[in-house]
């Protein structure tokens, strides 16, 4: 589940905080534990990304939509 805080992020903050959390995956020498937990928080950060970037997608959408409408209408 996202927490308030999650829900708070901008798209760049979580972005380059999940680029951080996947970098100290890669590096490795975590414990199974820590790991689990970064693993964890990469998934959480990855839906305010994913929420982030459909929800500009549907703005530009309804702006080409939009668009289309009053160019029919000429």
């Amino acid at each position: 589940m996202t927490s308030k805080t999650d829900e708070a992020l901008g798209y760049e903050q979580a972005r380059d905080e999940l680029i951080e959390v996947v970098r100290r995956l890669e590096a490795g020498g975590t414990t199974l534990e820590e790991s689990l937990a970064l693993w964890e928080r990469g998934e959480e950060l990855a839906k305010v990304c994913r929420r982030w970037l459909e929800g500009a997608r549907a703005r530009l959408d309804a702006a080409l939509a939009e668009e289309e409408g009053s160019t029919e209408k000429e």
